[in-house]
């Protein structure tokens, strides 16, 4: 399939990271609303990716994620979570997700421009 050479675009990488995390807003819809520090962000979010899992489909990315790491890997065709760097990892996970679900961190002392 020619569609497996492809780069992600920003908005799949986007849909990678919601479909791997997308656990957290059902799960923790509280927290987010009340925001949480980046430890308890990374301790849903091991939670929500699990052990291991991932997904794939016609005329969508595939989808690797594991909790171990905090790591998400996507790509328009099979890829090889072993050798290849994940698309988010550690804190790379935690900024993504302040930014795809809108979460505060309360000890942030910065005020909000918005």
């Amino acid at each position: 399939m020619a569609e497996d050479h492809l780069p992600l675009t920003r908005a799949d990488r986007e849909w990678v990271f919601r479909k791997a995390t997308s656990g957290l807003s059902y799960h923790y819809s509280k927290e987010i609303a009340a925001g949480m520090t980046d430890a308890e962000l990374e301790n849903k979010l091991v939670l929500v990716l699990g052990i291991f899992g991932g997904s794939c489909g016609p005329d969508r990315p595939c989808v690797t994620y594991k909790g171990s790491g905090l790591n998400t890997w996507g790509s328009w065709g099979v890829h090889n979570h072993v050798v290849e760097k994940p698309l988010f990892s550690g804190k790379e996970t935690i900024a993504m997700a302040r930014y795809i679900y809108d979460i505060a961190d309360p000890e942030d002392d910065q005020i909000s421009l918005f």
